[in-house]
């Protein structure tokens, strides 16, 4: 198990790696079942080694699988259309909505400053806070013990 700074790390290249999996995947319009096409071509990409190998597969192929009941999840916090969205802001949606739902040993605060993050690196200049704004609303829905716990 990867510990302290290099898991977070880690943990960040693989959201990293796999945001521009599931980005490539929504400009293409391909079907979930190419998933392996766009694995391999992320396998390939520079620094990729540094990504935690488990975490990448788990949200790739995860966001990509569940997208449907995901953005079920997330559009009624949407000021538009999910077919409006910009592709970046759409793949951290999936891709944070996913590790909101599937992984709640993360802190609900970790995945929202994660997909933040994510928004700032690859999205436009404010993309970040309507990220972080949806993101916030599902996890009070999603994990609502939690948010409340943290609120207090």
């Amino acid at each position: 198990m990867i510990e302290g700074r290099n898991a977070r790390s880690a943990r960040r290249r693989a959201r990293e790696v796999a945001l521009q999996g599931i980005y490539e995947w929504l400009v293409k319009g391909a079907d979930p079942a190419e998933s392996g096409d766009i694995d391999a071509h992320q396998r390939d990409a520079e620094g990729f080694d540094e990504a935690d190998f488990e975490h990448y597969q788990d949200l790739l192929h995860g966001a990509m699988r569940e997208a449907a009941p995901l953005r079920e999840r997330f559009a009624p916090y949407l000021d538009r259309p999910v077919a409006e969205l910009s592709p970046v802001e759409h793949g951290i949606l999936l891709l944070g909505s996913y590790e909101l739902l599937h992984h709640v040993e993360i802190p609900y605060k970790v995945v929202i400053n994660e997909a933040v993050e994510l928004a700032k690196s690859f999205g436009g200049t404010d993309g970040f806070k309507f990220v972080n704004g949806v993101l916030d609303r599902l996890a009070a829905e999603a994990r609502a013990a939690e948010v409340q716990a943290a609120r207090r």
